[in-house]
């Protein structure tokens, strides 16, 4: 199932996500086009419990974690107000990392067919953007950070961009519209080759 108005941004840690997300949602608003901007994980409660384990808080068995990460995703679809009313209502949203992530991160250490059961309920976005970066070159940007949550490493990172080429290449034929884009790039010049991907073209 395709969510029209659903657009999500992915790509490994550094690839720039959320700085894409951010300027997407502020050229939307400042044309005064009804969007709002999301993530995940989010702020419901399997959410705070995965950024506590992200942050080294807490721990948690990989299983627990892909598990969680679903929960968080049903409450942040079906929630009343969640991504399901507001595109439902014509409301564009923009989400920063979706079910891709699952399957890119949580494979590595839970196997694919576990990771995409638990996802395969869960609706397409009408439009995926990957930002595509090099572990190595995620990892320069990553350097500034004071402090690594536990996937923000080189090694983990090459086996989660294996994870990403195997969804991208699994959902091809979906009928999502999907935009790969080299993300080492200049980030107002990714911003408008994404502005015009999704209003453009």
């Amino acid at each position: 199932m395709i969510l029209k108005n659903f657009i999500v941004l992915e790509g490994l840690d550094g690839a720039g996500t959320t700085t894409q997300a951010k300027l997407l949602i502020g050229r939307c608003l400042e044309q005064g086009i009804h969007a709002g901007l999301t993530r995940e994980p989010t702020d419901h409660a399997a959410g705070l419990t995965i950024r506590t384990i992200l942050r080294k808080q807490a721990a948690a068995q990989p299983q627990t974690l892909a598990f969680l990460f679903a929960a968080d995703r049903n409450e942040h679809i079906y929630s009343p107000g969640g991504i399901r009313d507001m595109t439902g209502s014509g409301q564009r949203v923009i989400c920063d990392r979706y079910l891709f992530s699952s399957l890119a991160y949580q494979s590595v250490d839970c196997g694919w067919d576990f990771v995409r059961a638990l996802n395969d309920r869960f609706p397409l976005p009408e439009i995926l953007i990957f930002l595509d970066i090099q572990p190595c070159d995620g990892e320069k940007r990553l350097q500034s950070r004071q402090e690594r949550e536990i996937f923000e490493f080189e090694d983990f990172q090459i086996r989660a961009a294996a994870g990403y080429k195997r969804a991208l290449d699994e959902y091809a034929e979906s009928g999502m519209r999907i935009l790969s884009i080299d993300a080492a790039r200049d980030p107002q010049a990714i911003h408008r080759e994404i502005w015009d991907f999704i209003f453009v073209s």
